[in-house]
């Protein structure tokens, strides 16, 4: 009789937080698309966004005892770091006014290959499997773009925001894990900052061109979704990220972050009825499937 092996405390812990983590981060259009549609301008959603994510974040950081204290040369890469998180979501936000929500988000999942990419530059020379991956991605997003019969194809400027907002979070991702300064900052710290970057950015560009801090925010359900946005696919995805890289490898838990194309793609279409056209989830698949092989494949 063959004993069933038993899920390990690891396993148990770490697939279902890496699922989450797809998921919440997929959720963005469920609730930024409603507080756009509803005349509130980028900017005073994305500062919202962030003030209730470093509020949350910074009472959590207080609650754990963790020091706020970095270094003027931590603090000036932390600054970088911030910059490039805020242009991420800005460009991500903008590319929703141009594509299906659900699309623009899938597009900013590529960002893996474009990391591989940045490598190259760095000297790194990446595997067959991630140039057949990087291939791969890109005659997907091609595929994606075209329009069906009797369909217009998909605005190039949404998709250009869309591919500029993942390249920002590619140069973000390699400077998290190339910078030896901000190496001993935890993931929670680092964020705090990132987000709080962010925070003066918005502010400063509402003062800047007179906007008032709750024009087009008006009622509970658009707090609400203010409030969604920055628990959700913000201080959620964030912290369930970090409980699956340590509990299963960073590897398994960047493989699962395929649930985040798969939810925005699911919320799009059933909440706001976006179209679902074949060359949209053919090109979907072909990429979902070149980025997990090239993370299966590389583990890296």
């Amino acid at each position: 009789m063959v004993k069933k092996k038993k899920l390990s405390r690891n396993a148990i812990i770490g697939y279902p937080a890496g699922i989450i983590t797809g998921v919440t981060y997929g959720l963005n259009p469920l609730f930024g698309k409603p507080l756009m549609d509803n005349g509130a301008s980028i900017d005073t959603i994305l500062f919202y966004r962030y003030f209730f994510a470093v509020v949350l974040l910074g009472g959590f950081l207080l609650l754990t005892k963790q020091s706020f204290k970095v270094t003027a040369k931590q603090a000036g890469v932390l600054l970088v770091l911030g910059v490039l998180y805020t242009m991420s979501s800005t460009t991500l936000f903008e590319a929703y006014k141009y594509i299906a929500s659900g699309l623009a988000t899938t597009l900013v999942f590529l960002y893996p290959v474009l990391v591989a990419i940045i490598m190259v530059f760095l000297r790194v020379v990446p595997s067959w499997q991630v140039w057949l991956s990087i291939i791969a991605t890109f005659i997907g997003v091609i595929i994606m773009t075209m329009g069906d019969a009797g369909q217009s194809a998909v605005d190039p400027m949404g998709v250009l925001l869309s591919i500029v907002s993942a390249s920002v979070y590619a140069l973000f991702i390699v400077i998290i894990n190339r910078s030896k300064t901000i190496s001993s900052i935890s993931n929670s710290l680092l964020t705090f900052y990132a987000l709080f970057t962010g925070v003066l950015i918005f502010l400063g560009k509402m003062l800047f061109h007179h906007t008032g801090m709750t024009e087009g925010i008006e009622g509970v359900a658009a707090w609400s979704n203010l409030v969604g946005l920055a628990l959700l696919p913000t201080v959620v995805s964030t912290a369930t990220l970090a409980l699956a890289t340590r509990n299963i490898g960073a590897t398994k838990a960047s493989v699962l972050g395929v649930f985040e194309p798969i939810t925005a793609i699911l919320v799009g279409t059933i909440v706001f009825g976006e179209a679902l056209t074949a060359n949209i989830v053919v090109g979907i698949l072909i990429s979902v499937v070149a980025i997990t092989f090239m993370i299966s494949a590389t583990k890296r």
